[in-house]
């Protein structure tokens, strides 16, 4: 019954997105006409070589409704961007729901089927979706944004990517990649499960054990001060696996798109941050508090 609520929520929510993005688009074309009268006066004034009064109220109106028109689109945006979080979020209720339940469809194969060249597209797709944060004016990122860390109180989400410290079979210690399945907070502990198919293990590990992974994306363009920095002491998936490993930042990405290569299997210790990249706090492997 909870799958097939969510399925009907998510069918209304897709509806709702489509008008909005046709909204959008209604919105820039009426803002267009405006546009052009702007770029049509500065063409006068050019050709006259002067700024009369007229000129100059005639352009302040036409910047005030520029900008007022760019402020309603940039609203049906943020609406829009609403919509596809929440989306998403249905999306992995109904995925957690689905693996609790033993249900799985034909593009989610269950978790004794999975292929490691499987596990690397997921991973991949699911770095390539990381959100970016898109805040408004004079707000800051928020918590497990970018290099920001979450807050010494947070408490993960059933379904979150974490970094979770755990005993190899040689009795060393590794950081892996695993999800949440559930936090008690009778003892303060985290029950996860290893991303990787091949080990399927269950492991329980205290909060000092789990680091939180960055649920939105920096923008280095208005937020450059969440991003990880040149020569930064980072945890970076290492290629073709799961386990995260000691690294160093060599370039930080210069634009938003840049920010998605390194979930999937990164080539060389520079280019392993992304999407899933965790800052080495304190010098040691732990988060804070340790």
């Amino acid at each position: 019954m909870a799958l097939v609520s969510a399925d009907s929520r998510i069918a209304e929510l897709l509806t709702e997105l489509h008008q909005l993005i046709k909204q959008t688009q209604e919105e820039r074309s009426r803002s267009e006409h405006n546009l052009v009268n702007i770029q049509k006066t500065h063409e006068r004034m050019q050709t006259e070589n002067k700024i009369s009064p007229y000129y100059r109220t005639k352009l302040r109106g036409l910047y005030t409704t520029a900008k007022a028109d760019a402020e309603a689109e940039c609203n049906i945006l943020r609406k829009a961007l609403d919509k596809i979080a929440e989306i998403k979020s249905l999306l992995e209720e109904r995925r957690i729901a689905a693996k609790i339940a033993g249900l799985y469809n034909d593009s989610e194969p269950p978790r004794k089927t999975m292929r490691r060249g499987v596990l690397m597209t997921l991973l991949q797709q699911s770095a390539m979706t990381l959100p970016l944060w898109i805040g408004k004016p004079g707000d800051k990122p928020p918590p497990l944004c970018g290099a920001i860390p979450a807050s010494g109180d947070y408490v993960a989400k059933p379904g979150d990517k974490v970094a979770a410290r755990v005993k190899a079979v040689e009795g060393d210690e590794q950081w892996i990649l695993a999800e949440v399945v559930s936090y008690s907070h009778a003892t303060n502990k985290y029950e996860v499960d290893d991303i990787d198919e091949e080990g399927k293990e269950r492991h329980t590990l205290s909060r000092r054990r789990i680091i939180p992974l960055p649920q939105w994306k920096a923008n280095p363009e208005t937020d450059p001060e969440a991003l990880f920095q040149k020569e930064q002491l980072v945890l970076a998936l290492y290629p073709q696996t799961t386990c995260f490993y000691r690294a160093l930042i060599h370039t930080p990405p210069q634009r938003p798109t840049l920010w998605t290569t390194s979930l999937p299997s990164p080539t060389r210790a520079e280019d392993a941050i992304g999407s899933l990249g965790i800052g080495v706090v304190g010098g040691c492997e732990t988060p804070c508090g340790c």
